[in-house]
Parts: C-alpha cells; structure tokens; sequence
C-alpha cells in the first residue's frame, strides 16, 4: 500500500505538458511529401519518366522517417517537434540533388562513350538510414544529456585524438589538398566531424565549472570589460589548436567552426563582451598570420578577391558557381533544367550553389530559411534548459550548425573565401552527415529533459486521501 502511494505521489502529470509527437508526424509526412514531389520532378525533367527504383527509395525514405519519429516517441516523447522534421527535409533534399547530379554524370559519361559512374546518391542513402539509426542509438544510450559531464575531460581527450588521426602515416589521406580523412580498406571516414561534438561536450563541461572565474573582470579597455590574464589561457588554447589544424590538414574550415563554437559558448556562459571582442580580435590575427605563413590560405585569399583572374586554374570552382547563381536568376531554371554538374564537386562543397541555379534565389533563401528553424530551435532548447550543461552543450550544437551554413553559403556566394566545408544534411559525405544526425539527437534529448514535467508532490492532506481509496 505504502509503494502505490508513493508512486501516485511522485508520478507526473502528463496531461500539463503535452508532447507534441502527432505534429512532428505530421511534418515528417509534410517533408516527405515535399522531398518526393521534388524527385518526381528531376525523373520527369531528365529522363523519360520516374527513375528507375522510384517507389523503392520512397518507401526506404519513409521508412526511415518512420523509425525516427517512432525512436523520439518511444524514448524523448517531450522532446521539440520540430527539428526533427526540418533535418529529416533538408536530408531528403540533398538526396535529390545529389540524384540529379548522378544523372547528369550518367548522360556526360554515355555521350563520352565512358563506362556510367557509380551513383552517389545510394552511398548517400546508406549513409542516411544509418544516420536514422544512429540517432535512434543515441537517443537510446544517452537518457540523460546531464551525465556527460562526467566525461568532460575525456570528450577533449577524444575530440583531440580525432583531430590527430588524418596525421598519422598510413592511415591519413590527403584529398583536394586536404588530409581530413582516415582510409581503412575501401572505407574513408573524416573523423573532425565527431570531433566537433567531443570538443563541444568537453567545453560544456568546462565552462560549467570555471564560468564564474572566466566573468570576473579586472581591467577596462576602451570601454570593453576584459577577463584576467591567466583566464586567456584556454581562449588562447584554442585559437593555437585552429592555427594548428590549419597548418597541418589544411583544413580552414573546421579551424573556424572550433574557434568560434568556443568564444560563442564562453560569451554565453559569462555574458561578457569583453570575449566577443577578443575572440574577433583574435579571428583577425590568426587570419592575418595564416595568410602570410601558409601558401593555401593565401591563395585562397586571392582567389576570392578576383577569382576571375583564376577562372582556368584555381579559380574555376568559384566562377562557375557564380555563373551558376546568375543562371538561376531568382525562380531557378527548375529541377533537372540547369546545368550544376560544370560545377566541380557539386554534390559537395558546392551543392547550395546547384540549389541555386536550378531553384533559384527563392530557393536559396528557403533552404537558408530551413537552417535558420533548426538553428533557432537548437538555441531555444538552449535558452529553456534549466541546467548550465545542457544549456552550454545546446548552444554549442546550434552554433556548429550556423557557422557551418554560414561559411559554406559565403564561400558560394563569394563573401567570405572558400574552406571545403560541406553543407550540413545536404551535401554527399557520410561522415558529416551521421555527425549531424548525432547532434540532432543530443538536442532532442536536452530537449526532452527540459520539456519533460516535473513529478506532482501531493500534500499529506492528498496522500491520506489516496490511502483511504485504497
């Protein structure tokens, strides 16, 4: 009798909070509908009907779908449900494309009278429902987002040694200049994608315990409120790793998403200025020093400031994006109507750029307009979060999913100079899009705890009550 009361006394009240699982299906079916329309069209516009394996890839997509929706509902049912769609849109749109690629590559190679390419997009696909998976596992093993500080310092030692691996002789693989990716056998893996997460656990963690020391505030420089000196250290530390992966990997990319993951998560955690301007301060020094000690990001640095200049050698990527935007004008010449395939690695590094022209700058600006809801749902899980980790962590994800956009769109459009960074849902790479579904996952699971209900504490007066019913 004592245990059924105490249950009664501490079961929640689920009918206060509800959880919101039937509109995230019906927005899974709303993206799913949307992601089909738009590969019927690219059948329709470049071959003579559907493509072949139509209704098979529907049915794997919707299953997929099906599974993730079903893995929130079973184990994070408070979760937000938004996100989850969005992802699972943007993902579905990056397969089309990368299909409409395929065939354009297909049709280059019979003309060629070349053997046909293998079809990227059923990588991708692969790639896609181990990413549902993955999310599903995680959603599994990880019940409480708030354990993980207890890993803080081994997520750096993790985050660190992933880094270091494309290093190592053997095992490193240097592509498009780059030596980001791992190779065991015929598999290639660039693991800097999960090493975003690690690091992004461990400066939760971190920060936690030393955001009181990091907001103290000694001095005053033209106005700006700056921390103590022996507080610099781990700023410095990470503007020396970002220097350090540019120099070694050749990886301006990730360099930018870790260093400014990491001033955004202490301006959050001290919400002192005095950070912002240092980190920038910082940015311009390191850039200033790359430009002039490293060969790559100098001529980066000049291909973007006149890439016509560099339009038949190093230059040729970036113009023919550009003509590719202009191309597209503001509506786009249509699913399967444009010519993205002269873009080299469209289905890549230029793939918002293959959205462009055929889509447009409405096109454009929808896809933008989808990052944005999953950026601003990430930030609002962060800001409704009622621990310090979570909050932290949230921030952190969020902010790696808005630099990334951020940097590939400017590097596109030729407001900010090229890194190689790939579209996050929407470009080929299996290993950034399972570390996207990764971080999807974490956010939905701090998205449930802090949604979820507290339990109702009956009063003696309501216990006895109980008691005297049963």
């Amino acid at each position: 009798m004592s245990a059924a009361v105490a249950a009664d006394a501490v079961a929640p009240d689920n009918a206060e909070q509800p959880t919101r699982r039937g509109q995230e299906l019906l927005l899974l079916c709303f993206a799913w509908v949307l992601g089909s329309l738009a590969l019927a069209n690219v059948g329709w516009a470049t071959q003579d009907g559907l493509p072949a394996r139509f209704w098979t890839a529907l049915a794997v997509l919707a299953g997929a779908g099906l599974v993730a929706h079903a893995a929130v509902r079973a184990l994070a049912p408070y979760a937000e449900p938004v996100m989850l769609p969005t992802a699972y849109l943007l993902n579905y749109l990056g397969l089309v494309m990368i299909y409409r690629l395929d065939v354009a590559a297909a049709r280059r190679a019979e003309e060629n009278g070349s053997p046909a390419p293998t079809p990227e997009v059923i990588g991708q696909l692969t790639w896609t429902v181990l990413g549902v998976l993955l999310l599903a596992a995680v959603l599994l093993i990880v019940r409480d987002h708030r354990k993980l500080q207890r890993y803080t310092y081994i997520s750096l030692i993790v985050g660190v040694a992933l880094l270091l691996l494309p290093l190592v002789p053997g095992l490193g693989t240097t592509i498009n200049g780059a030596r980001l990716w791992i190779s065991v056998g015929p598999f290639s893996f660039q693991p800097g994608e999960l090493a975003k997460i690690a690091l992004a656990i461990f400066l939760a963690g971190y920060l936690v315990t030393h955001r009181e020391s990091l907001a103290i505030v000694r001095r005053k420089v033209l106005g700006v409120s700056l921390p103590r000196g022996r507080d610099l250290g781990p700023l410095l530390g990470a503007w020396l790793l970002a220097l350090a992966i540019m120099a070694f990997e050749t990886d301006l990319g990730t360099a930018a998403i870790f260093f400014g993951m990491f001033v955004a998560m202490v301006y959050v955690a001290t919400q002192r200025r005095g950070w912002l301007v240092l980190g920038a301060f910082l940015l311009v020094v390191g850039g200033l020093l790359a430009n002039l000690l490293y060969g790559h990001v100098r001529t980066r640095v000049q291909i973007w400031l006149d890439p016509f200049e560099f339009a038949n050698d190093q230059g040729y990527q970036i113009v023919q994006s550009l003509y590719g935007l202009a191309n597209g004008g503001l509506l786009g010449t249509g699913w399967g109507q444009g010519y993205p395939q002269l873009v080299p690695f469209a289905s890549s590094d230029f793939i918002l750029s293959a959205f462009g022209e055929e889509l447009g700058l409405t096109g454009i600006f929808a896809v933008l307009l989808f990052y944005a809801i999953l950026v601003q749902r990430g930030l609002r899980t962060a800001v409704a979060c009622r621990d310090v980790f979570g909050r932290l962590l949230a921030t952190g994800l969020a902010f790696v999913f808005a630099l990334q956009v951020f940097i590939v769109a400017g590097g596109v459009t030729k407001l900010i100079p090229l890194t190689g960074l790939t579209t996050p849902f929407l470009s080929a790479g299996g290993s950034a899009l399972i570390a996207n579904w990764i971080m999807v996952a974490l956010l939905l699971r701090i998205s449930d705890i802090t949604r979820r209900p507290d339990p109702v504490i009956q009063s003696p007066d309501q216990a006895l009550t109980q008691v005297v019913r049963l």
